[in-house]
Parts: structure tokens; sequence; C-alpha cells
């Protein structure tokens, strides 16, 4: 199969032109014919459409990614077989990748916006059971505004399904993490780890384990520690040096628990370049040795005489008394909890609402619910805001996660009014618009924006487009007009003339007929053909005719006669042509001469002898 610009494909998709090819599949930027807008045409190589474990990752990248609507993950609208093959129809994002914007230098706060950016587009795909398995500067689009978009989901899984043999290896190396290097199961955990060598590439602009060949690099990944970022970019502190470090730690369990602790650490960093939180630097502290234990206090000396023992022991009885009532209450004050007022957070964001607990010395537990709130807003605390408890206490935060999910119907071949019935019933606000269709009737449902089958907010905005019938207008009359005229008439009302030519006594390169007539109504855009007079035409026999109507004749197609006589003795020939010169059935033009013989009859000719 060969694509060029222009090629329609599946009937919807008109290729423009080709933003890049990868080692499964070629993008294209095309034109959505249905719809109206420009999309990213991901056409899977036709050497792998037969593959069945390729076209299987292909489309779980389409089910994977039109699950997620989120503004850091890039919007999958459509997915389709093509002449063998399959594509799938994305968001066209504008920008360069990130691994362009590093080779360009990043400042710190710069790398941080988008890591946070990215972490956040993990976040919303971990809660929904999506792993992507290869996150990497490749697949991070960044806009002119900085805004940072994920894209790929090409081996992303969700849950602990597979369709690779146990103990495969599926990402890239560099930014592989050790236990998908040794081919174990991948977790959350997975992505943050790549998610830190992306964070290390943007500081440092390197990746912290090069080799000659990708299994090096993946041996790397599982046995080597990588130098501080610090020691190649000097403008990174303590602080965020160790919050790199611990999201590269070897054990998934000793990095942060999710993406929203790795951004809080990443946060805290910013706000306390010199201060490495403890969590972050566990990993890499050294030892610290004991103190030496010290001696207990020696005794009493020995030498009491009785007496003095049984004089004061009532008087040392009382004093023991006191000083274990005293000891007590004093333990009683210094060990009695701290009683203090749960924060208020609520309408606050998650990671603001932490920080703020941690910050009083609560832990926190985040539980997302479905709520008509702006995502990760804090809606209820357990306990309520302002209860006294326990310093120390976990502090639970309920989150909303949205209204949630659904599943956007087709609406494609309903009128307006059922279509608008069937997207409100599901939960959407709607938006109609109108667009001329030259196979969709006036008044029906064109399609919408999400697609069918596509996962949205409950409550956010799906665009309806219904037909408003073909945009058709009248044909101009162009018939008599010559054939430069016509064609200008035409294309200046929007049509496309089409051009053949016939033999016509009319003047050469006057328009004769046209389809479709003039008057007639007809798409814009559509042909228009135009029959236009070559001029020339078949002159009439006329032997055997007398010589004033054979004249009259030649003259009435145009052309001129020139009059020439032959003997005859045949009486029956006198005053008719003999013969006509050029003959008839041949062409010719207006003015061109025909020369006639005629007879006159003569008894006295002589025929030749034998």
């Amino acid at each position: 199969m060969l694509l060029a610009t222009d090629t329609m494909v599946d009937g919807r998709y008109k290729l423009v032109r080709r933003l890049g090819s990868g080692g499964m599949a070629d993008v294209w930027c095309a034109e959505d014919e249905h719809l109206g807008r420009t999309v990213a045409l991901k056409i899977l190589h036709e050497r792998f459409a037969q593959d069945r474990e390729f076209v299987e990752r292909f489309r779980r990248e389409a089910s994977s990614a039109a699950g997620l609507q989120h503004p850091n993950v890039v919007g999958v609208f459509d997915r389709g077989e093509f002449e063998g093959t399959y594509y799938i129809a994305m968001e066209l994002l504008e920008g360069e990748s990130l691994k362009q914007r590093i080779a360009r230098g990043l400042s710190i706060p710069e790398a941080l916006a988008i890591i946070r950016q990215i972490l956040s587009a993990a976040r919303f795909a971990h809660e929904r059971g999506i792993i992507h398995r290869d996150f990497k500067p490749q697949n991070v689009i960044i806009s002119r505004e900085g805004k940072a978009t994920v894209t790929d989901f090409g081996i992303a899984h969700a849950g602990a399904s597979e369709i690779t043999q146990t103990g495969s290896v599926m990402g890239t190396a560099h930014y592989l993490s050790p236990e998908q290097a040794q081919g174990l199961p991948v977790t959350a955990a997975s992505d943050l780890y790549s998610t830190g060598i992306i964070l290390y590439e943007c500081l440092t602009g390197h990746v912290p384990f090069e080799a000659e060949s990708s299994v090096a690099v993946a041996l790397k990944q599982v046995s080597e520690m990588p130098r501080r970022p610090s020691a190649l970019n000097p403008e990174v502190s303590p602080a965020l040096d160790a919050v790199v470090m611990r999201a590269l730690a070897k054990d998934p369990a000793r990095r942060f628990a999710d993406a929203d602790a790795f951004r809080l650490a990443l946060d805290q960093a910013e706000a306390n370049p010199g201060e490495p939180a403890a969590g972050d630097t566990a990993s890499f502290a050294l030892p610290v040795p004991a103190a030496a234990a010290k001696a207990p206090p020696a005794g009493p000396p020995p030498g009491w005489v009785e007496d003095r023992r049984r004089r004061h022991r009532r008087r040392w009885l009382i004093f023991g008394v006191l000083g274990l009532l005293l000891s007590a209450l004093a333990a009683f004050a210094l060990t009695r909890p701290q009683m203090v007022p749960v924060p208020n957070v609520y309408g606050r964001q998650v990671a603001e609402a932490t920080q703020i607990l941690e910050a009083k010395g609560f832990d926190v537990s985040v539980q997302m619910v479905q709520r008509d709130a702006p995502v990760d807003t804090v809606i209820e605390t357990d306990p309520p805001a302002l209860t006294k408890v326990k310093k120390g206490s976990t502090v639970t935060l309920s989150v909303s996660a949205g209204p949630g999910l659904a599943l956007v119907p087709k609406v494609d071949g309903l009128n307006e009014r059922p279509a608008l019935k069937a997207l409100m019933k599901a939960g959407f606000e709607v938006k109609s618009v109108e667009r001329f269709s030259r196979t969709i009737p006036a008044g029906e449902a064109i399609g919408t924006s999400p697609g069918p089958g596509v996962k949205v907010s409950r409550g956010s905005v799906v665009t309806l487009f219904v037909s408003k019938g073909t945009d058709q207008i009248a044909v101009p009359d162009v018939v008599g007009l010559t054939r430069g005229s016509a064609l200008a008439e035409l294309r200046d009302a929007g049509f496309a003339p089409a051009i053949d030519e016939r033999d016509d006594p009319a003047p050469a390169g006057e328009v004769i007929s046209q389809s479709p007539i003039g008057g007639a109504l007809a798409d814009k855009r559509s042909s228009v053909t135009i029959v236009v007079s070559t001029g020339r035409f078949a002159i009439k026999n006329v032997v055997g005719l007398g010589e004033a109507r054979a004249v009259k004749t030649l003259r009435n197609q145009g052309l001129s006669v020139r009059t020439e006589h032959q003997a005859t003795s045949n009486a029956s020939e006198d005053g008719r042509v003999l013969d006509q010169t050029p003959s008839g059935g041949s062409t010719a033009r207006r003015g061109e001469i025909v020369t006639i013989t005629v007879g006159n009859y003569s008894p006295t000719v002589l025929t030749p002898g034998p």
C-alpha cells in the first residue's frame, strides 16, 4: 500500500502531509472530511498488519488513550481498517517533542513545570488502571505555551492483562525500570521510575545510563546507581537531588507511593532547596555510629549503721512514694497525646491540602469519589475540619474524581431532536452545529465530537454536527459564450468545469451545450461539462442535384462554391452535379471552398473508342 498526499483513508480522512514515521506506524496530518477538522492519523505499517500481536498493541493504544480524557493526554477520536491495515485518528498536537526541547536546554523551573504535567497525566491513567510502560521524552509533546501532552499508549495495559509472553521486555531501554528490564510485572511505580529518568535528563541534558547496546543499558538499570544530577548540573539543589534519586530507587517499594507523592516532593524541594525530606534521603544516608553506653551510677557506699536505717526508713518510704507520684504525674504530662484541630482544607486541590495537613503533623489518606465538584478538589475530611484529634492521626481526604465517565452514544442517522435527547440522557451538555453534507439529508445527525464510544466526563460538552443539506446553487447558462468566458463564469460561481470538443458549424471555441444545463441546481465545487465547437462540420453530398439547388445547399452551410462544367452526351446529366471536391461527408470550416462539376449536354460529344 503506497500512501501519498491526497489519499482518502476509509472514505473520510484525506492525507495532507507526513508528520513522522516510527517502528510500527506512520503518522500523517489529515483532514476529517466528515467533521471538518484536522487530525493526526496513525497508520500501522502494512508488514505488521498480519501480525496479531502488533495489531493487538495498535488496537490497545486506541482503547487505552480513548478512555483518558485529560488535558495532558492526547485525545483519540476514531479507529478503523483501511486496505488491509489499521489506523487511529488522534488529536493533532502542535509543538515539539520534549526530546527536542531538552536538546535546546531547560531551566530548572521549566523542567519541573513539565514533569508536574507528566505526573498529572500518569496519576490520571494510574487511577483508571492504565500503566503506560514507555514514558520517554519522545512521547511528550510541548506546545508553544508550555503545555505537555503524553502520547503513544501503544504498549500500555490495564490491570494485569498481557499479550506478550512471560518474561518479555517492552519499552525503551534508556527509560526502562529495573523490573521491566528483568521481565517482571510492572506497576505504577515503573512509570514513576521512567518519569524520574525524564526529570534527570531535563535537569542535566543526559540520561543516567549510557552504553553501546540496549541490553547493556538495561543491565545498568538493574545493577548500577546513577550519579546525582548535581554532579552534572551544579544548579540542582540537594533537595531536588534527593527527589530524583528516590524516584530512581531500584526497589519499587522505596520509590514514591504514587504520582501525587512525587509532585508533592517536587513542591517541597522547590520551597526548601537545601533541606531534603527524610523519606527522600533515607535510602542513601550513611550509617550513624551508636553512642557509647554510659556506665550505671555507683551504688551507695556501704557502712550505714542499722539504727540509722531504721530511723530513716519511714522517711525515705514517704519520700519514695511522693517521688513515684511526682514521676507518674510528670510522665503523664510528658506523654499525654497532643490534641490539635484538623485544618479546614475543603475546596482546596488535593496536593495543597495534603501539604497543609502533613505540615501540621497528620498522615494523609486519599480516596477518590465521583462528584460534580472540580476534579482533584477536596470535598470532605474524616475527621471533620476543626475536630481536635491526636497529632499524627490519619486524616482521610475525599477528593472529587469529577462526575464520572460515560460513553458518547452513536447518533449518526438520527434526526436532530432524538440525537440531542440521546446525548443529554447520557449526561452530556450538547452544542449543536450545522454543516453542509452531500450524503446526509438536512436535519439528520452527521456525528459528534468526541466520537461515539469515547469515554468522556459526564457534564462535559459534546458537539453534535447536524446536516443542513447539500450546498447547492444554480449552474450558470454558458451556451453561446466563448470557451474562455464560459470557464471563467463557471469558476467564479464555484464549479469545476470540464471540457469536451465536438465538430459543429458553430464558430470554433463557442460553447454549444453544457451538463448540467443552465439554471439547474448543483453542489458547489461539483463538475460542470461544457461542449465546445471545433468549427468543423460535415460537407453535404450534392452529387446528382441540380446546379442551383447544390449551390444553395452548400452556401447554407457557410461554404463558398466554385462551379466547373463538363461536357456530357447523357441528356439526363445536363445541369446536374457530376462530382464535388471535397467530397460529401468530409469536414470543413465555414468559408472553405467546395468545387462542384456540373454536366453540360452536347450530342456531338465523342466517346473514346475501344
